[in-house]
């Protein structure tokens, strides 16, 4: 079954594409199909990746598959949440990967309350109208390290310090960081959803 990702990020891509493996689902990015990033106004996880998995299904006419997905620091009231990856710009720098880890590391130099999550929330619909979403929620508890470690994954993953394994997600084995990361968590849900509703 071809699946359209409502996303061009290439690590979402690549992470997600091992993920579903399973179920023999070949996952097309939706810029490789000519559609652009769909409008994200809302404040939840969940109401974004809804839209942008509409809006893949109906300029696709594919079934889509979106990922929201985010870091909510517990001293921030939960930010920075849907705009994660706008982080830095808030602070004066360009918007990317490693200007995000500088920021972060910078307002929180003088807090020791470090405890944070990562939430990935999955949506996946068989067209644009489709009335019953599939939706899966993966969330991981962990803190914000005082310093950068690891050269894996994307995104907040040299920061993000996950106690039951006393490394950060980029020092993680790719295979490891997939099986526990919060999009690991959210796939497994969502490929349990599609073989019982699917499939």
């Amino acid at each position: 079954m071809k699946i359209v990702l409502a996303s061009n990020n290439a690590g979402k891509l690549a992470e997600l594409q091992a993920m579903l493996a399973p179920l023999g689902m070949n996952l097309l990015r939706q810029a490789d199909l000519g559609i652009g990033e769909a409008e994200e106004p809302f404040r939840t996880f969940i109401e974004n990746a809804l839209a942008k998995a509409r809006h893949a299904a109906a300029a696709s006419g594919l079934p889509a598959l979106a990922d929201d997905a985010g870091l909510c620091v517990d001293a921030f009231g939960g930010l920075p949440g849907v705009d994660t990856a706008y982080y830095a710009t808030q602070f004066g720098y360009e918007k990317g990967d490693a200007n995000n880890v500088r920021a972060l590391l910078e307002q929180m130099q003088h807090i020791d309350q470090r405890c944070a999550a990562m939430v990935s929330t999955l949506v996946a619909l068989r067209s644009a109208d489709d009335p019953e979403p599939l939706i899966a929620v993966g969330r991981v508890v962990g803190e914000i390290a005082r310093e950068r470690r690891g050269s894996g994954g994307f995104g907040f993953d040299p920061v993000m310090f996950i106690p039951e394994f006393g490394q950060t997600f980029a020092e993680l084995p790719p295979d490891v960081k997939n099986a526990h990361s919060h999009r690991g968590r959210a796939a497994a849900q969502m490929v349990q959803l599609m073989r019982e509703r699917w499939l």
